[in-house]
């Protein structure tokens, strides 16, 4: 762009003030007074935002397609112009008339489209029921946040301080009598290595012996090497209680490690806390921010803990499978006709499951499951 030097500075100027997703958040007026400082007079505000204005115009033209937008409306109706004007070339007057009608439902309140509001849709922006859906799909295929292919994402990878492998046939043989057909084991990479260092030993033994305890520093000394000691003896200590606590899991949940979430039982810490003769509350620091490696993925400790839900048989299922069964019944599910959540609440009765609708709404949510209107098929 062959820009003047007051109209480059205040592009670039909204360019540093996006954020990840490519928006401007802020409104011209706030960048406007935020640059100006109190002591700008009438005219020099309104030159600033003569040259913001500008600046946001060219911001818009340039790629990727809706970065600058203020708000989501404005983005896809910057990403729908730019369609609308690559279809200009080669004219498809259909196309054409899906576009423009893409635009007004994008001017329309955003609430609208998340519901799929057919209906109001169709009398705000004319047109009919058939076309107001293609434009949705439309919609669709937009990019609701331009700037995040762009966006460093710092990856917290998850280290599992527990490895959780099955025991092969040969290692089986050899632990006649075993029951567990897994090996709970702490992970080497997240134990610390801790020793007190041979010099400060040394000093402490070659001190008594040419001082005597009576010397000058040897209490100090002995206290210093004696809190070592016992700070290595409580992180031993620790690991040995996440390793007993995950033994124990892996004991009471073997469904799982064999067949998955659908075969989680219920647990709660009380009865791992009574089996291991520790305190309930001891049992919810040590599963805290604690990690597990199983042939199923990586989870948290806290993730094997669940309550359970009455069964027609009088027991009890866990809340972990019946997510996973919820799962189960909406990958399955005709993409035409989505289950709704009281069918849903229906199906798990059938399985002797007493789930009311509005705990398997609860439950939908948590696994970031959109409703049965939103999962529809246009």
């Amino acid at each position: 762009m062959h820009l003047g030097q007051l109209d480059a500075a205040a592009l670039s100027f909204l360019i540093e003030s996006l954020n990840d997703d490519g928006y401007l958040e802020d409104t011209l007026d706030d960048l406007v007074r935020g640059l100006a400082g109190a002591d700008a007079d009438t005219q020099q505000l309104e030159d600033l935002q003569h040259h913001f204005t500008v600046a946001l115009h060219l911001l818009h033209s340039l790629e990727p397609t809706g970065v600058g937008a203020r708000n989501l409306g404005e983005c896809l109706r910057l990403q729908l112009k730019a369609r609308l004007n690559d279809a200009s070339a080669a004219p498809d007057p259909r196309q054409r008339m899906l576009l423009e009608l893409g635009l007004c439902m994008c001017e329309q309140p955003m609430d609208l489209l998340a519901r799929r509001d057919i209906k109001t849709l169709t009398q705000r922006c004319g047109g009919v029921d058939a076309h107001v859906r293609e434009a949705l799909a439309l919609i669709a295929q937009l990019e609701p946040k331009p700037g995040r292919r762009f966006v460093n994402v710092e990856r917290n990878l998850v280290i599992p301080d527990v490895l959780v492998v099955p025991i092969t046939r040969s290692e089986t043989s050899l632990r006649a009598g075993a029951n567990s057909q897994f090996r709970v084991m702490l992970n080497p990479d997240v134990m610390p290595r801790l020793r007190v260092h041979d010099i400060y030993a040394n000093v402490l033994r070659n001190h008594r012996a040419t001082c005597g305890k009576e010397g000058a520093g040897y209490a100090g000394l002995q206290q210093q090497l004696q809190e070592a000691r016992w700070f290595i003896k409580n992180v031993q200590q620790r690991f040995d209680t996440i390793l007993r606590v995950s033994t124990a899991i892996v004991e009471r949940q073997k469904g799982f490690f064999t067949h998955g979430e659908m075969a989680m039982r219920p647990l709660v810490l009380r009865e791992i806390a009574d089996e291991l003769g520790l305190h309930e509350s001891t049992i919810s620091r040590v599963t805290s921010a604690k990690y597990m490696a199983t042939p199923f993925g990586t989870f948290e400790l806290k993730y094997f803990f669940g309550s359970g839900l009455g069964t027609e048989s009088g027991g009890s299922a866990s809340s972990t499978a019946v997510r996973g069964l919820i799962k189960q019944f909406i990958a399955a599910e005709d993409a035409n006709k989505p289950l709704s959540d009281n069918q849903i609440s229906e199906m798990l009765k059938e399985q002797g499951i007493e789930c009311a609708r509005r705990t398997v709404a609860k439950y939908r949510e948590g696994l970031k499951i959109a409703t049965a209107s939103l999962r529809k098929e246009l």
